[in-house]
């Protein structure tokens, strides 16, 4: 098989894989459950300690007009600000301090919203006759609160008018200095003359609409609500699903964790291990929610219990996630590279710790890379090297044999054998790689500390495409020089064609994220001096080193 056509085959393949990966992410590839799984699309099962209770069902709408006009309560730490509604102890808003908005660098990003952008809340409740739920109006403890100097945690409570038979409810939420993750707990006491055993639902209710996307040319990535358990692993859904009453996971745990996902953030819930049921529904035609009910132990008479739950809403930054639930790393989604991804995100930070600059990393990161690979490069160049001093005698061939082909073949595969040259030797060691350069570019596209982060001069933010065009202009040209670096294809179009990646590849990535076009340009510039030095010597006559 000719050379360039192998060449032109493989760029065609990773084409394909990458959007194949990209689709693959769009459509959100849906967990089939085992058979001893339940269909989330039912309605949210009430538990039986409930039945006949004039209970709420979770997952009712976030926003209500009593809602909007609710008491709320503004909670200040040194990373975030939230607003907590009276109606059902609701946080309704989160902004997030260290993280600028997308459209506004002067404004912090918003991941919890009222209605602003999206409705987004962190919800609550209890299932039992007459028990709060996150429609119940609360009263406030405090309507201001602010983590001060030589404090590790502030509480906010919130006290809900007793039941009918005396049953007294408070909600505790409580935030950590440095920390995205916050403790929501009821604290029950039984003023009844009977054992009751409530349950307790813990959701986040959220309008369909996706979070912001990278960069990039038709790239989406996942929004939605997943789930982990031992056994099943982590499992995205789709609204999609949800709407049409299709989304199947494993409703019945022992442990896991309940999160809404999207790119760069997440908020989630990871109780303690004990029994629990997951659900998603759809609440409304644009709104949907998903969580996790708990039982609470029997309460005596005179009694009081505590149930206490973990939620983080947060940067999807892996440091953090991993210390908050097993498996809750997870949510940074690389797809099936995986395996090759999380390490390489792992040299990736090794390199921003030293240098304290992401731009810097991914140019080490780069170069680290090609040295991993130099032998299977050198290997290629040297394989085009020769194949190029080759290019006048095949062309020899190609007059002298016209139309026969037989023959054609038969005298360029005796040239090859003559010559020692490998017509595939220049594109396999491209194959090995490829999945390592997929891999890097769902890192550095998915990754929320590339986010905001500069490299140097135009580039303040490496996760969205250069305002200036200049490093989608320099790779389109390094591409070019590589491209003449290359043997010239026999065959006219073909040679056409391969002068006009170049320029397809540069169109394309004038819409990438600028940290991975710079991925691009160090790794062309590499690659052009490493095949520029074989090219010299293998014309020189000289040996490339093994």
């Amino acid at each position: 098989m000719d050379n360039r056509r192998l060449i032109l085959l493989l760029v065609f393949s990773f084409s394909l894989v990458m959007l194949w990966d990209g689709w693959q992410k769009h459509n959100h590839p849906k967990v089939e459950a085992p058979a001893a799984s339940q269909t989330a699309g039912v309605p949210t099962p009430t538990p039986s300690a409930t039945a006949g209770a004039a209970a709420a069902v979770p997952g009712q709408p976030a926003a209500t007009p009593a809602a909007a006009a609710a008491p709320k309560a503004v909670v200040r730490t040194d990373i975030l600000v939230a607003e907590i509604s009276a109606q059902g102890g609701d946080i309704v808003r989160l902004e997030l301090t260290q993280h600028k908005a997308t459209e506004d660098r002067s404004r912090n990003y918003v991941l919890f919203d009222n209605g602003e952008k999206h409705n987004y809340a962190a919800q609550t409740g209890l299932i039992g006759n007459g028990l709060p739920t996150h429609k119940t109006l609360f009263s406030l403890g405090a309507q201001n609160l602010e983590l001060k100097d030589g404090q590790d945690a502030v509480t906010l409570r919130l006290d809900a008018p007793a039941t009918a038979d005396g049953i007294k409810v408070a909600k505790l939420i409580t935030f950590h200095r440095g920390s995205y993750q916050a403790e929501v707990s009821y604290e029950i006491t039984n003023g009844s003359g009977a054992p009751i055993a409530p349950h307790a639902y813990f959701q986040f209710t959220r309008d369909g609409k996706p979070a912001e996307q990278p960069g990039g040319f038709g790239v989406q990535t996942f929004t939605g609500p997943a789930f982990y358990t031992e056994a099943e692993k982590y499992q995205k859904v789709s609204f999609e699903d949800v709407a049409a009453k299709k989304a199947k996971f494993v409703t019945k745990s022992a442990d896991g964790w309940a999160a809404m996902v999207q790119h760069y953030f997440v908020a989630g819930w990871a109780p303690a291990s004990g029994e629990r049921e997951f659900f998603a529904n759809q609440v409304s035609s644009d709104l949907y929610s998903a969580g996790v009910i708990l039982p609470v132990a029997a309460i005596a008479p005179g009694q009081t219990a505590k149930l206490e739950v973990p939620l983080y809403a947060g940067p999807q930054e892996q440091s953090r996630l991993e210390q908050f639930a097993k498996g809750f790393d997870l949510v940074v989604d690389y797809g099936w590279l995986t395996i090759i991804a999380a390490p390489l995100f792992w040299v990736l930070e090794w390199f921003h710790k030293l240098t304290g600059n992401w731009g810097w990393a991914i140019i080490l990161v780069t170069i680290a890379l090609k040295a991993v690979f130099f032998p299977l490069s050198a290997a290629s160049y040297k394989s085009m090297a020769k194949m190029k001093t080759l290019g006048p005698r095949l062309q020899r061939m190609k007059e002298q044999y016209g139309d026969d082909k037989m023959k054609l073949q038969q005298a360029m595969m005796d040239l090859y054998k003559r010559e020692k040259v490998n017509p595939l030797g220049g594109c396999l060691p491209i194959l090995i790689q490829i999945p390592v350069f997929i891999a890097l570019y769902w890192v550095l596209l998915g990754v929320v500390e590339m986010r905001g982060a500069p490299w140097l001069g135009w580039i303040q933010d490496l996760s969205v495409q250069d305002p200036y065009y200049i490093l989608p202009l320099i790779m389109g040209a390094t591409s070019f020089i590589q491209t003449k670096l290359n043997p010239a294809p026999p065959d006219p179009i073909q040679a056409k064609v391969m002068m006009m990646m170049p320029i397809l590849f540069t169109f394309m990535f004038l819409w990438f994220p600028a940290g991975l076009v710079l991925y691009w340009v160090v790794n062309n510039t590499l690659s052009i001096l490493q095949q520029w030095q074989i090219n010299r010597m293998i014309e020189a006559g000289g040996k490339t080193a093994e």
